[in-house]
């Protein structure tokens, strides 16, 4: 890992996931999470805050990168959530078949290189009646902001550390074997090449 990825770049992601849009956007799924709930892409715990205590027993924080981890330390040490963190990648989930009531994954799949495989590990754990929450990124309906997306990409990638802007997130999760549940689009305040948002839920189909 350079130094960029390890002390840059999950300094520039805690602060670019964390501006108030995309708050919002989190406080929208993350307080519907109930039981033992895994959530791909940790980060730096900037969902922490939205979990409602009383319905989640433990959390498992799925997140490869060291930096991510160190700086998620206060918010991990402040939450009365159970958390155990697991430092592998997002296509590598060390649990049980059918032993997760929720997955939770935010701004993540935009990332993660072998989506498909990481996908179908989500819905290896997930109980046959547990469902993914989830808030994404991508694809945009217009076409002039779509051929941005595309031309843009190659150069945001190399600097985001994988993230793709132009991902169509409710056909991975179809493709993956997930039927959506609710299905929310929308642009939400930012460059519209970055903030065209997905949300809502999916079940295994």
């Amino acid at each position: 890992m350079s130094w960029y990825e390890d002390r840059i770049l999950p300094r520039m992601t805690n602060l670019v996931c964390g501006v108030k849009p995309a708050r919002k956007q989190r406080q929208k799924i993350v307080p519907k999470a109930r039981g033992d709930v895994l959530e791909i892409g940790f980060g730096s715990g900037l969902n922490l805050p939205f979990y409602d205590n009383d319905k989640v027993r433990r959390v498992w924080g799925l997140e490869p990168s060291e930096g991510m981890r160190r700086l998620a330390g206060k918010r991990l040490a402040a939450s009365p959530i159970d958390i155990e963190l697991i430092d592998l990648p997002g296509e590598e989930i060390p649990l049980e078949d059918n032993s997760v009531d929720t997955v939770v994954v935010t701004y993540t799949l935009c990332t993660i290189s072998d989506v498909a495989p990481a996908l179908a590990g989500m819905r290896r754990v997930l109980k046959p009646d547990g469902q993914l929450l989830y808030c994404e990124h991508g694809k945009a309906p217009d076409a002039g902001v779509h051929k941005w997306q595309q031309r843009l990409n190659p150069g945001w990638k190399r600097l985001a550390g994988g993230c793709n802007m132009h991902r169509d997130i409710p056909a991975l999760l179809d493709e993956s074997g997930f039927a959506l549940e609710d299905d929310n689009r929308s642009y939400i305040p930012g460059l519209r090449v970055l903030s065209y948002n997905y949300w809502g839920s999916a079940r295994i189909r």
